[in-house]
């Protein structure tokens, strides 16, 4: 072979190995890129909020869930002079079907509050993503939990005898993901995180990151506080942060303090090639997330602007997007005169400069106040739903918007009301989410919308719905729930049926209401939660087997 021939064949091999190397890069910007699809949802928040659609009831009214302190955990229900007895609580905290999950009474007991309630909105989650809990045993699954508040254990003091052998791992924070894996047979990464009010948020972004390299084919994430005593309450006033009457006035002249509540929101997560394939509905998309730390900054518990500009533009660049690409933020929002200033400029230099629209700019804590660990969570909810209903709701309690921002520093404007949110030509819509931990570790995901809400059926055939659990007082519960939703869904009936029948967990009490129409259908429900049987007309048969 002449040298010719062999520089020849050097130089194809050459490029044929550059090819292969360069699509190798590719697909691994690929992969750090991949769109992460919001399968199912679950919530509990205060105002009576027991899932995302009557989140978004609340929301939309305009209305706020705070209210008195609850009368059922031993709380002093006025406090002397410190701070108004006003926050936002989940309804029945402390109700819980130790049964389904197969634990004891015991055991339940000495179980924090959180726990019990991701076993029963991590399941609610599934079920809305139409995956049976049964099938996820030995899957590579994982659980990513957010949460900030411990102190169930030290209320059980007056209970030694009954909660013992169980007080470790009903109060341990690392239990409170492991438990998920437990119950439901998951065998991927199980990861509890406390950041505190970033705390959903870090857990979100660190199950984005292990779906995409793989480490896990779904991902049970969100956040967590049930509020066992009312320290915060009392701590936060003595500091003189929080809000006269318990409620967050985000970005607003009148903004006081913040304003503290619980909750709780869970998320499914899949890969979105993942979730196409496996047939699931896509409710929203994550496009892009960041998480970093404000280092030594000015103050330990004070927020930083700086490091809060960085996350958002990291967050961007992780989706590959550029700021006026994004249309609005749900913000971090908690009320202070301190926080929402400095957020709002960080919001200001980055998403508001050079844009022809305005950054819209909202917080769910005007209506169920600040969440903690569930806050960011509630936040990425809101902005699916939002985007759903083609809407981008008003924050509320906001008198004027604040006047220690320099609003004509950039185009950044306060959702004062309601707005119409219209499609851009060429680009779906996107919203950004922000949550800042006192503890100094930043988060920012870009949220985009998924599918679209079906139609209503053009023509309305006879079905039947199917409804299962495991006694019969939890059936007749199942289907006050399914009636409710139902009545304000407009998702089609038959497509309800079939998700029905195949996507959720067979349990042994059945029930099948029967009709033609969805208000035959909610009608029939109605009366199997009164009676457990149907009249005529629509029908109800209620079984065990």
């Amino acid at each position: 072979m002449s040298n010719e021939e062999k520089l020849r064949e050097y130089l194809k091999r050459t490029m044929a190995e550059a090819r292969r190397t360069q699509q190798l890069l590719q697909g691994l910007e690929d992969r750090e890129r991949e769109p992460i699809a919001i399968v199912g949802m679950a919530c509990r928040f205060p105002g009576g909020v027991g899932s995302p659609g009557e989140l978004w009831d609340l929301v939309a009214a305009g209305r706020d869930g705070l209210g008195p302190f609850p009368a059922d955990r031993g709380w002093e229900t006025s406090p002397p002079g410190e701070f108004a007895p006003v926050g936002g609580f989940v309804d029945d905290a402390a109700g819980f079907d130790a049964a389904f999950f197969g634990i004891s009474p015991r055991e339940a007991l000495a179980m924090d509050p959180q726990q019990r309630l991701l076993l029963e909105t991590s399941w609610e989650a599934l079920e809305h993503a139409g995956i049976d809990a049964g099938t996820l045993r030995g899957s590579l699954a994982g659980a990513f939990i957010g949460t900030n508040g411990r102190d169930y254990a030290s209320q059980l003091r007056e209970y030694p005898t009954d909660a013992e052998g169980y007080l470790m791992t009903g109060n341990a924070l690392s239990v409170l993901s492991g438990r998920l894996s437990y119950v439901y047979g998951l065998v991927g990464p199980a990861l509890s995180v406390d950041t505190a009010c970033s705390s959903s948020l870090v857990a979100l972004h660190l199950a984005a990151h292990a779906l995409r390299h793989g480490e896990c084919s779904l991902a049970l994430t969100g956040g967590v506080t049930v509020m066992s005593t009312p320290a915060l309450f009392a701590e936060f006033a003595r500091q003189g942060g929080l809000a006269g009457d318990g409620r967050c006035k985000a970005y607003a002249g009148a903004a006081d303090g913040t304003g503290w509540a619980e909750g709780i929101g869970m998320l499914v997560l899949e890969r979105l090639s993942d979730a196409r394939r496996n047939g699931h509905r896509v409710w929203g998309v994550i496009r892009g997330s960041a998480v970093n730390q404000d280092g030594a900054s000015n103050g330990l518990t004070a927020p930083n602007g700086p490091s809060q500009e960085r996350v958002i533009l990291q967050a961007l660049a992780n989706a590959g997007l550029s700021p006026s690409e994004v249309d609005v933020v749900e913000g971090h929002g908690t009320g202070t005169r301190l926080g929402d200033p400095i957020e709002a400029h960080a919001l200001l230099a980055t998403y508001g400069q050079d844009r022809q629209e305005p950054l819209w700019l909202g917080s769910v804590k005007s209506n169920i106040g600040h969440t903690q660990a569930a806050a960011g969570v509630a936040g990425v909810i809101k902005m699916v739903l939002a985007m759903q209903r083609d809407t981008m709701p008003r924050t509320i309690h906001v008198d004027e918007p604040s006047p220690h921002v320099d609003w004509a520093s950039g185009n950044v404007a306060v959702l004062t009301a309601s707005r119409p949110w219209p499609r851009t030509e060429g680009r779906p819509r996107r919203a950004g989410v922000s949550s800042f931990g006192i503890s100094g570790t930043n988060a920012h995901v870009i949220i985009e919308e998924g599918d679209p809400v079906p139609p209503s059926e053009a023509a309305e055939v006879p079905t039947a719905w199917l409804v299962s659990a495991k006694t019969e007082r939890a059936l007749h519960a199942q289907a006050a729930r399914l009636a409710d939703w139902a009545a304000g869904t407009r998702d089609g009936i038959n497509d309800t049926a079939v998700a029905l029948a195949t996507q959720r967990s067979r349990l042994p009490y059945r029930a099948a209401v029967a009709g033609s129409t969805r208000e035959e259908l909610v009608a029939g429900l109605r009366d199997l939660v009164r009676t457990g049987e149907g009249p005529s007309g629509p029908v109800a048969v209620l079984f065990s087997g």
